[in-house]
């Protein structure tokens, strides 16, 4: 749940992904955003993990590092990841929908979404799956 919100916050700001990415910000302001984003949201070794990416100027690689522990833990637990692609944050109720509509149509009994925002879509939502 957590890699989900990240991913989310990562993929809907570009602008968090490009401060986090400069070399000339700080890795202490880089923490500071950090935890007043996320710190809330995440649970402690997550956060920490977060810290240590910063202080070993790792973060810019935040994205690929969601989007390949996503890929293993679905293919841990026996499921398909799907990535979605919409204009907006999707509700929890659109969530579910969707799960369970790419369920009936793929046959699998469990699918993980990824989720990310792209103001850029003129509408609906983008999905790939494998």
């Amino acid at each position: 749940q957590d890699i989900n919100v990240i991913s989310q916050f990562v993929s809907s700001s570009k602008d968090l992904e490009r401060f986090l990415a400069n070399p000339v910000v700080t890795n202490e302001s880089k923490k500071t955003v950090l935890k007043d984003l996320l710190g809330e949201q995440v649970s402690a070794p997550t956060l920490k993990f977060l810290m240590l990416l910063v202080e070993k100027d790792r973060i810019e690689y935040l994205g690929p590092i969601t989007d390949a522990y996503t890929a293993l833990a679905a293919k841990e637990s026996s499921s398909e990841v799907a990535e979605v692609t919409s204009v907006t944050h999707l509700s929890s109720a659109q969530q579910e929908k969707l799960k369970s509509n790419l369920k009936k149509l793929r046959g699998t009994s469990n699918i993980e979404l990824v989720l990310k925002v792209d103001p850029t879509l003129l509408g609906g939502f983008v999905v790939q799956i494998g």
